[in-house]
C-alpha cells in the first residue's frame, strides 16, 4: 500500500494502517526523540505521544509539504510542549555575548558518545543545541517555540558548544592517556 493511500486509511481511523504507519516512520521519530530527550525511556514516551497526536491530527494534514516532515515537526513540538510543561526552560540570562564559534575534531568523536553527551547537556542547552545545529532552526524560531529571546537562544546555544567541547576535549585526554 503506498504513502498516500495509508494516510487516507488513517484518516479514516483505520487501525491497521495507523499500525502500518507506525512501522513504518516509527525508527527514524524515534532517533528524533532521542536527540531532544534526556534518556531512552523519555524519548519512547515522546515517541508514543507523538504518535497519539499524529494520528489525532492526521486529517489536518493536507498534503502541502512532505508527510514525514509534517510528522517531524509533531515529533519536536510532542518534546518541546514536555519541556514548557515541566517549566524547565527558565531564562538563566538574557545578555549573550556576540555568538562563540566552537570547533571541535567530530570526525574522531564516536556517534554514540557525541549522542550521549548531548544527551547530558542541561535540558534548556540541549533543545536549543538541536534546534539550531542539528535541525537547522533560526534563533528568532527557536525563541518562539521555546518563549525565550533570540539573545537566551544566542546564549544558550554557546554555552552548549562549550560544554560539549570540554567533554570532547576531557574525553580525548582520557583515551590519550590510556594505554
Amino acid at each position: 500500500m503506498g504513502l498516500e493511500q495509508l494516510i487516507i486509511k488513517c484518516k479514516k481511523n483505520n487501525r491497521k494502517a495507523q499500525g502500518e504507519l507506525y512501522n513504518l516512520y516509527a525508527k527514524k521519530l524515534f532517533t528524533l526523540c532521542l536527540k531532544y530527550s534526556k534518556n531512552y525511556a523519555e524519548s519512547e514516551d515522546n515517541l508514543q505521544d507523538a504518535f497519539l497526536t499524529i494520528f489525532s491530527k492526521i486529517k489536518q494534514y493536507n498534503g502541502n509539504g512532505s508527510f514525514e516532515g509534517w510528522m517531524k515537526r509533531i515529533v519536536i513540538n510532542t518534546a518541546l510542549q514536555r519541556y514548557r510543561k515541566a517549566s524547565v526552560l527558565d531564562v538563566i540570562k538574557d545578555d549573550v555575548l556576540e555568538e562563540e564559534i566552537v570547533e571541535v575534531e567530530v570526525d574522531q568523536v564516536p556517534l554514540d558518545f557525541l549522542l550521549e553527551i548531548i544527551q547530558q547537556l542541561p535540558d534548556k542547552y540541549r533543545l536549543v543545541f538541536n534546534l539550531y545545529v542539528l535541525d537547522g532552526f533560526s534563533h528568532k524560531e527557536i525563541a518562539e517555540m521555546l518563549n525565550v529571546s533570540v539573545g537566551t537562544s544566542k546564549s544558550n546555544l554557546s554555552r552548549a558548544r562549550n560544554i560539549l567541547k570540554e567533554k570532547i576535549e576531557e574525553n580525548e585526554f582520557k583515551n590519550k592517556k590510556t594505554p
